[in-house]
């Protein structure tokens, strides 16, 4: 039994800003052993977006269009190019609303503090191959504050959020292609969720969301559809989240940091199980 897929030029695209599903339906043709069917299949969408700061290009991602003031807010949070929303005085497309372009504008006093970070553009995430994992975790842990010690969650509540980010997921539903990043209260409460083609897209867009109006302190819980990379455990120690629940498990260098960072690290095992990589003493089992 075998089978093999192509794609046909015939493309139907819809996308309006905002929209929380952005797929685009292709028609394939489907080969099975010596049956050829038709069929109609959702593909992810994927765009590049341009991130620039006081006008000046800064980034450019790609991503699922979609949500994009909380994407950038995000990434502009993880990038250490602001600490707090007042640090924005506007976040805007600069053509209207249906634009790949979005410009941040920060107070006078933020531009002059984080003045030579613009200009040497050296924050972690920016840097070039060849730096090693030890020089990743000292500079991290000097530029990011280790957190304090947290609230301690219900594991398997948090286990059961995890399990349960499939279901908060139209995209992935729909494409089979999108990460998931959503975040909880230490009640287990969620603060928000989304999707995007990459992992660190969708985190952005999840952080920026709440972070944007003030909710981001609330944060005690974050899980992901994907692997934890250092990236990623970097981006949640900016946001101040100090637990991370991922389905797959993470890399040496994402446990390294998070260990130094104070943040704990767990992911799924065998039979839905957890394992748990740093900082247990978070996660406590009722009987």
């Amino acid at each position: 039994m075998w089978f093999w897929r192509a794609f046909s030029g015939n493309q139907r695209y819809h996308h309006s800003q905002g929209d929380a599903v952005d797929s685009h339906p292709h028609d394939i043709r489907i080969v099975e052993k010596s049956q050829t069917t038709t069929a109609s299949m959702h593909l992810i969408g994927e765009e590049p977006l341009s991130i620039r700061i006081q006008g000046a290009p800064y980034a450019v991602v790609m991503r699922t269009p979609g949500d994009e003031k909380a994407h950038v807010a995000g990434f502009c949070l993880g990038e250490g190019i602001v600490d707090a929303p007042g640090d924005i005085t506007n976040i805007a497309f600069c053509d209207g609303e249906d634009t790949n372009v979005v410009t941040v504008t920060l107070t006078a006093d933020r531009r002059r503090r984080i003045a030579d970070h613009l200009d040497r553009r050296t924050y972690i995430s920016q840097t070039s191959c060849g730096i090693c994992g030890k020089s990743i975790v000292a500079d991290l842990v000097q530029a990011l504050t280790p957190l304090t010690d947290a609230e301690a969650l219900d594991g398997n509540a948090a286990r059961e959020r995890l399990l349960g980010l499939g279901e908060l997921q139209p995209l992935r539903r729909q494409t089979r292609a999108a990460h998931a990043a959503a975040i909880y209260d230490p009640g287990l409460n969620l603060l928000s969720i989304a999707e995007d083609v990459g992992r660190h897209n969708a985190l952005d867009k999840a952080i920026g969301q709440i972070f944007l109006d003030n909710r981001l302190p609330r944060a005690g819980l974050l899980t992901l559809s994907s692997r934890i990379s250092y990236e990623l455990v970097q981006k949640a120690a900016r946001a101040r989240i100090p637990v991370i629940l991922a389905v797959s498990r993470p890399t040496a260098l994402a446990v390294e940091l998070a260990t130094a960072l104070n943040i704990t690290l767990a992911s799924l095992g065998k039979g839905d199980s957890l394992n748990v990589y740093c900082h247990a003493g978070r996660l406590v089992w009722p009987g």
